[in-house]
């Protein structure tokens, strides 16, 4: 079963705890919520939704929860990717390789590691 949708916001905040975790709503709130310019409540929003979406685990130690993520940041983005190729290009890459092409920002390690994707797309091809 696919894991609900994040948020860009969230996302942000995933990536944030995975470099700072376990880490309580408090710190949180004050390293990445004065950040984004959000209040602590917001933060704790944004944590527990996350939570609910499977994304984050907390456990109380010393009568403060300290969370940290169930997956690293690199699945939601994958997951986040994922959506927008299904609900926005309906299915298709297409248009996002069409874009980057005309972008022409592609760094040779970005190239290189998208060589590397179509080799194992084509690799999987012929095994199938």
């Amino acid at each position: 079963m696919p894991r609900p949708s994040i948020g860009d916001q969230e996302l942000a905040l995933l990536r944030y705890l995975a470099e700072h975790e376990p880490a309580s709503v408090g710190e949180v709130a004050a390293g990445f919520g004065e950040m984004q310019g959000l209040a602590r409540s917001t933060v704790l929003t944004m944590m527990e939704r996350l939570r609910g979406k499977g994304f984050l685990k907390r456990r109380q130690a010393g009568g403060v929860y300290r969370y940290s993520t169930t997956t690293g940041p690199g699945e939601a983005m994958r997951s986040a990717v994922g959506q927008f190729v299904e609900k926005t290009l309906s299915g298709s890459v297409s248009p996002f390789v069409a874009w980057m092409a005309e972008r022409g920002e592609v760094s040779d390690d970005e190239l290189a590691e998208l060589q590397a994707l179509v080799k194992q797309l084509r690799s999987a091809r012929k095994d199938a």
